[in-house]
């Protein structure tokens, strides 16, 4: 007896076609509905941290990609989130007061002020992760792990395009 195992084999043209290009902006714009209500971050600070705002889990997001980096700079906040440098410095001042972050001096240049997360901040940070996690668990809780791995390194590639064209159009003078 012979085992005949079909795979399917999806071959899509470099652009895709007309239809697939309408269905992710049609799906775009309903993701861009979802996430502009901040459904995640609204149960989070509900749930967890009630005396703060959207903007302060956004810096506390930018605060802990760019330790990754190194030291966090109000600079490094605003150009993570794309905002004015004093807007930063002013969110900035609120978590202080908060206890969430803290300033210190740079430990490469003292001259250099640096802003780090305090005790609290990095609990913050990890309930935060965990509340995503959880959601983004629930979302795909019914697909095969072929799915959701296909679908992870596709998603990433998409924003990471997404960034290097918003890298582009920063840069580029005929903007």
């Amino acid at each position: 007896m012979t085992e005949t195992t079909t795979t399917q084999k999806i071959e899509t043209p470099q652009t895709g076609s007309n239809d697939d290009l309408l269905r992710i902006g049609r799906v775009m714009t309903r993701m861009r509905l979802m996430t502009g209500r901040r459904v995640i971050a609204r149960l989070a600070i509900q749930k967890l941290a009630p005396g703060l705002e959207l903007t302060h889990l956004d810096v506390l997001d930018a605060v802990r990609r760019g330790e990754f980096a190194g030291e966090v700079t109000v600079g490094v906040i605003a150009d993570t989130l794309r905002i004015d440098p004093s807007r930063a410095s002013r969110i900035v001042a609120e978590m202080v007061a908060k206890n969430v972050l803290r300033r210190k001096a740079s430990q490469t240049d003292a001259r250099r002020i640096v802003v780090v997360m305090t005790a609290l901040g990095q609990r913050l940070v990890a309930e935060l992760h965990a509340l995503k996690q959880s959601v983004v668990e629930s979302v795909v809780a019914d697909w095969p792990a072929e799915d959701i791995a296909i679908f992870s390194r596709l998603f990433e590639k998409y924003v990471d395009g997404f960034e290097q064209l918003f890298a582009r159009s920063a840069t580029d003078p005929a903007d």
